[in-house]
């Protein structure tokens, strides 16, 4: 097929422009760069640099694409409770300008990377596809917003739409040679920024709080490794159907604390990862775990590398030599 993967210079879109390319596919990648990385790209897809809110200039009826996998947004909650309006322009007001286009040239199959960020404050534990979507900060509501966009736009006009719901994504890409993995700026997510500590890069790792009602008093969270979720895209393009709104989630199943995440990082690493509590931050809830449930019957979906240890051995071997290494 040819595809164009929107972000495909970030994190998880880069991963699963190699996964499309290696399966056969023609890739397109359309990044503007502004949270991708040109390093990150893949040599044999065509890239064009342009925002998403300009895509009609590559999804046009002559260039006949099979299919579009959506990744480029923002993603950071707390950034979106103090610019609320650069989520919305750039999450729900590019995607809706992704569906004109996608519409007016007959594409027939949609992909989308959407959030558990959707689900707010959980009502039931582990989160199914059907629990209330009652979204914390603009960041989920902006992803929401799409996803009931997707909703209307197949059943009005017969697009074949996917939407995985992800929840914390962690590991890297390893393989014949290629190394992708996680480079925000700044780091906003748990294990890369142990790492930072461990590597002495930072001084300490902070734990907003260790009162919460579980096992050891500090958040947990559903943790995917990124080509366990990338392999989720393939089989979610294949899984399809015109005039269908497709969503799954797509996480492990079980949780592991915030004082699990930092005990592993010492183990693999082996340095010392100096810990402090702070106090809680407004709105995280003490437990997200997702229920795969849906996507393991549907898509066949099973995790090759669901243990923390693997997610974050590949975490550290790529940023002990891709990051450390060339700064």
């Amino acid at each position: 097929m040819k595809l164009l993967v929107t972000g495909g210079a970030g994190y998880i879109g880069s991963i699963v422009t190699r996964m499309l390319l290696d399966a056969g596919h023609q890739v397109v990648v359309l990044d503007d760069l502004r949270t991708g990385y040109e390093v990150a790209l893949a040599p044999d897809a065509q890239f064009v640099n342009a925002p998403v809110h300009e895509v009609s200039r590559v999804v046009t009826a002559d260039a006949a694409f099979d299919g579009v996998l959506h990744f480029a947004a923002l993603i950071a909650a707390g950034e979106s409770m103090v610019r609320p309006e650069i989520y919305w322009r750039n999450n729900t007001i590019g995607s809706l300008a992704l569906l004109d286009a996608v519409r007016a040239a007959g594409v027939p199959r949609l992909v989308f990377s959407s959030t558990a960020a959707v689900y707010g404050n959980p009502t039931e534990l582990p989160i199914p596809e059907t629990a209330v979507k009652s979204p914390t900060n603009p960041y989920g509501a902006s992803k929401l917003a799409v996803d009931m966009a997707l909703t209307s736009e197949a059943g009005a006009h017969g697009l074949a739409a996917v939407s995985l719901r992800y929840f914390n994504v962690a590991g890297a890409y390893l393989r014949d040679g290629v190394a992708l993995g996680e480079r925000h700026d700044p780091e906003t997510h748990l294990i890369p920024i142990a790492l930072e500590v461990a590597a002495g890069r930072r001084e300490k790792l902070q734990i907003f709080g260790d009162d919460y009602p579980t096992e050891d008093g500090t958040c947990v969270r559903d943790y995917i490794h990124v080509e366990d979720l990338a392999r989720a895209h393939l089989l979610a393009l294949e899984a399809a159907q015109p005039g269908e709104h497709l969503i799954f989630n797509v996480g492990n199943g079980s949780g592991f604390s915030n004082r699990q995440v930092a005990e592993v990082v010492r183990e693999v690493t082996g340095h010392p990862l100096p810990v402090e509590v702070a106090p809680r931050r407004e709105g995280d809830p003490a437990e997200l775990v997702a229920s795969s449930a849906r996507a393991r019957a549907t898509l066949g979906w099973i995790p090759a590398k669901p243990t923390l240890h693997d997610m974050v051995s590949d975490a550290w071997a790529f940023y002990r030599t891709h990051i450390l290494e060339q700064q």
